[in-house]
């Protein structure tokens, strides 16, 4: 009975698709989450974002912004096929939910608006989804826009993605007349009427029958060129058989190389059946992914989509709210009950699961168990945080946690009322709770509250959340950046010595050190490289690791302005020790001291956040645009022209981009927009003393 039971549960796996959807800032992600809730039933009236009616953007500050702040997810249900759906922020200074949702996804939907194509925030998100291995189609939406091209929106997710579109649908009409698409796999027009819901299947119209034709065989060429066995059958009969195209495009979209890419309008709910069937067909179940591996003591173990295996889940998001917490969780292996106790590994702490939900945005149904594969929430861990691995309490494993990006941006908040000083210290703590991209810490020069996030919109809707959720009044200081020094020109056999005797047990330690500049390249990623090229064993090998020790602590601060110290190489060439005075303490305490010293002695340069600003304005405000963009010390790298705007493109230092949204609006009507992302560090104007 239990091996009929594994078998069933183990088959409806391959009938999963857990998969997000990823874009830039307005493409349409929420609108085509929506019409997907519509299309499969989950719904029955289709959310609007204008209208404030969405069900993912569910948080009265999405609905009063109208962006998506708050990675949602939901189940629906398409051809027998069970999909888990996380519709992700889009604006920069949210990556850090973005980052979380990837971690825990099969697969995703790339969406592109067809006017503007690859947008900064689509490259960015499509480089975490690189980074995460997981497989993407794209979906080129809003082709009903004044100036939507498909073919331009294509090549410019070749040139800026650096993949291999499949395009396998054609559009019929162009932009307000667009109606339909025409299946270039099986060759047939699928056609919305005005008012409905639903598309009519018929033949190619015979005005689009040639430029389908070669549109299929341009297809079915890239296709032979990168899958070896569609290039053998394509070798013997000249074409490529409907079911082997499918299959090699659905090997092409797993291995990540080449990308589908359909097209549609969301808004007018235009190509959303053809992109569910595009998702079953293309993007893998839990049982097409390689097994999930986790740290077990000192080795590694792997675990597959197995339900019969021991139970690993990783908490990848947590809502604290008043009345309780709710951790969503991604089970990697094996199945949990209710009523059952796990293991939190990190924190060594056994955890009850009161219950589990289905998750619909806000809404939720109770569901009895959750099996590999399953995205779920749970009630009941009291201290699970995002990024914890539950495991069976028997068979523990460590999985590894998404990362979590430095903040870059700081204010002072503190409670208007001096006697709710208590509540909002407990409602930050809880905001840290829900986003790890959030940092509190105390100002030991003011004893202020410091509350750092990744942007000025992303501390703008922490302190929002304070007021509306927890019913504080609070003062939010200006906002500060988080700057960096570096080394410019290093020192060269720097010697500390490190000695003393006051009774007892003394320390002794003597190091010498080259320090120097260090740029990570190809795939590091390390702001801070030690290595020891001592000889004769004149430093043993645990007082090297406690001299690297040491140099990390005095990386935290800089001799600039008190800031870490990033970009630095450090090579111990030298050392002594003491028969009965050395210890790992002395090696450590000289290893900071000898770096600070040897920082002091060097040429520092301070750094500073920088972003890639991407700004639309109409075309007789550009001149304004530039001029105040040099003012802020910006470098514009490039112009374009769209329909009746510019697109311009700079690099500006972020802490000039303060009240920037306000600035554009006034130079340009209210007609401008801007989009930022995050590009690193640059030299900054060192500040008068």
């Amino acid at each position: 009975m239990r091996t009929e039971l594994h078998r069933q549960l183990t088959s409806s796996l391959s009938d999963v698709r857990n998969l997000g959807i990823l874009a830039h800032v307005d493409a349409g992600k929420t609108t085509v989450t929506e019409r997907i809730l519509y299309a499969t039933g989950t719904t029955h009236k289709r959310g609007e974002v204008h209208d404030g009616t969405t069900i993912t953007d569910f948080d009265s500050q999405e609905r009063d912004r109208g962006i998506t702040i708050f990675a949602a997810a939901v189940s629906c249900t398409w051809a027998g096929h069970r999909i888990n759906l996380i519709d992700t922020p889009g604006h920069v200074d949210f990556a850090d939910e973005v980052e979380r949702s990837l971690r825990v996804l099969d697969g995703a939907i790339a969406v592109f608006d067809a006017v503007a194509g690859v947008e900064p925030q689509s490259e960015s998100v499509w480089r975490q989804a690189d980074r995460h291995g997981v497989p993407r189609i794209a979906f080129v939406n809003k082709l009903d826009r004044a100036g939507a091209d498909l073919d331009t929106a294509v090549a410019s997710i070749r040139e800026r993605l650096h993949t291999v579109p499949l395009v396998v649908q054609l559009p019929i009409g162009r932009e307000e007349r667009f109606a339909g698409v025409v299946d270039l796999l099986r060759m047939r027009a699928l056609v919305w009427a005005d008012g409905h819901d639903t598309y009519e299947e018929g033949d190619v119209p015979g005005e689009l029958r040639d430029e389908a034709r070669r549109r299929r065989r341009r297809l079915e060429e890239t296709v032979a060129e990168l899958h070896p066995a569609a290039l053998e059958e394509f070798c013997s009969r000249s074409e490529l058989s409907g079911r082997t195209l499918a299959g090699a495009l659905r090997d092409l979209t797993r291995t990540g190389e080449g990308v589908v890419v359909l097209c549609g309008s969301a808004y007018r709910n235009r190509g959303v059946e053809p992109l569910l069937e595009a998702v079953v067909a293309y993007l893998p179940s839990p049982l097409d992914v390689p097994p999930v591996r986790g740290a077990l003591g000192d080795g590694v173990q792997e675990r597959a989509a197995d339900p019969a295996a021991p139970f690993a889940a990783l908490a990848f998001k947590v809502n604290a709210t008043p009345t309780g917490r709710l951790t969503y969780l991604r089970v990697y292996s094996g199945t949990v009950r209710k009523g059952e106790t796990v293991l939190d590994v990190g924190a060594r702490r056994s955890e009850r699961i009161g219950r589990i939900l289905r998750v619909q945005a806000d809404r939720h149904v109770d569901v009895d168990a959750a099996v590999a594969g399953d995205i779920v929430a749970v009630i009941g861990p009291k201290a699970a945080r995002a990024g914890a691995t539950l495991s069976a309490p028997d068979a523990p494993l460590v999985l590894e946690p998404p990362t979590v990006a430095d903040p870059v941006v700081s204010v002072a908040v503190e409670a208007r009322r001096s006697t709710d000083t208590e509540r909002l210290m407990a409602a930050l703590v809880r905001l840290v709770e829900e986003d790890p991209s959030l940092a509190v810490r105390t100002d030991p020069e003011t004893g202020q509250t410091v509350l750092s996030g990744m942007g000025e919109l992303h501390l703008e809707v922490a302190a929002e959340k304070i007021r509306r959720a927890h019913g504080l009044e609070v003062r939010v200081g200006r906002p500060q950046v988080a700057y960096r020094e570096t080394v410019a020109r290093g020192v060269s056999g720097l010697v500390y010595r490190h000695v003393k005797q006051d009774g007892g047990a003394g320390q002794f330690a003597h190091v010498v050190i080259d320090v120097e500049p260090w740029e990570a390249t190809g795939d590091e990623a390390a702001e801070f490289v030690f290595r020891s090229a001592v000889v004769g064993g004149r430093v043993p090998q645990e007082y090297v690791r406690a001299v690297e020790a040491g140099c990390r602590d005095a990386l935290l601060e800089g001799p600039i302005g008190g800031h870490p110290v990033t970009g630095v190489r450090v090579t111990l060439t030298d050392g002594a020790t003491h028969p009965k005075d050395s210890s790992e303490m002395a090696f450590r305490t000289a290893g900071r001291f000898a770096l600070r010293e040897a920082l002091r002695a060097s040429a520092m340069v301070l750094l500073e956040p920088v972003v890639e600003l991407t700004a639309t304005v109409p075309d007789e405000a550009v001149g304004g645009v530039l001029g105040d963009l040099a003012a802020r010390r910006g470098r514009v790298s490039g112009s374009t022209a769209r329909t009746g705007a510019s697109v311009i493109t700079a690099t500006v230092p972020l802490a000039e981009l303060f009240g920037y949204a306000t600035r554009l609006r006034s130079r340009t009507q209210g007609r401008g927009t801007f989009t930022t992302r995050a590009t690193g560090f640059a030299p900054a104007p060192v500040p008068a003393r």
